[in-house]
C-alpha cells in the first residue's frame, strides 16, 4: 500500500510540477488534473491524482509531523 501525502505546487513547466512537502520537494506529473501554483495535490507514482483543499491539506501535514 502506498499513502500520498498532500504537497503544495510551487512551480508548474508544461506537465512537470515541483511539488512541495513538509520535508522535501519533488519534481512529478500532472495529469489531467487543471492546477494553478500554490494549490494542494495528491499525488500517486510520481503524478498528480487529485487536488484538495487547503484545510485539508494542512490538517494531514499536521498528523505527519506529530508522527515523525
Amino acid at each position: 500500500m502506498c499513502l500520498a501525502i498532500p504537497g503544495k505546487v510551487k512551480q508548474i513547466n508544461g506537465r512537470q510540477v515541483l511539488v512541495e512537502y513538509p520535508m522535501e520537494e519533488r519534481t512529478v506529473l500532472n495529469g489531467d488534473e487543471v492546477v494553478q501554483i500554490g494549490d494542494f495535490v495528491l499525488v500517486q507514482m510520481g503524478i498528480i491524482i487529485k487536488k484538495i483543499p487547503e484545510a485539508e491539506a494542512k490538517k494531514s501535514w499536521s498528523a505527519w509531523k506529530k508522527l515523525s
